[in-house]
């Protein structure tokens, strides 16, 4: 059996990211309503930024896996995984954030 070609995996990748992404943005702005009690869309976007995204991985390929789990195990399963995974990666550096002032 022939292997899938790069192309066609970097377009799976992709499509998985574009879902990952939604679902990533989705669960930031609930978690900052919930936290916050009002809309901070400077918190959100450093929450989704690729450059927090790179903490973790490739921020395609984090968004990507998000999507994956999504797609196979529901919305409560990738909310898990960015409870688990990275939310104490943001919470860390929004800490550190707020100590140094940047």
């Amino acid at each position: 059996m022939a292997s899938p070609k790069a192309p066609d995996l970097t377009l799976r990748l992709r499509e998985n990211a574009w879902i990952g992404d939604a679902v990533l943005e989705l669960y930031v702005r609930s978690h900052i309503l919930r936290q916050q009690g009002k809309v901070d869309a400077e918190m959100k976007t450093r929450f989704t930024c690729n450059q927090f995204l790179s903490c973790h991985g490739n921020p395609t390929a984090v968004e990507a896996d998000i999507g994956v789990i999504y797609q196979r195990e529901g919305l409560e399963a990738a909310f898990a995984w960015i409870r688990d995974t990275l939310e104490p990666l943001f919470v860390k550096q929004e800490a550190k954030r707020k100590r140094t002032g940047k």
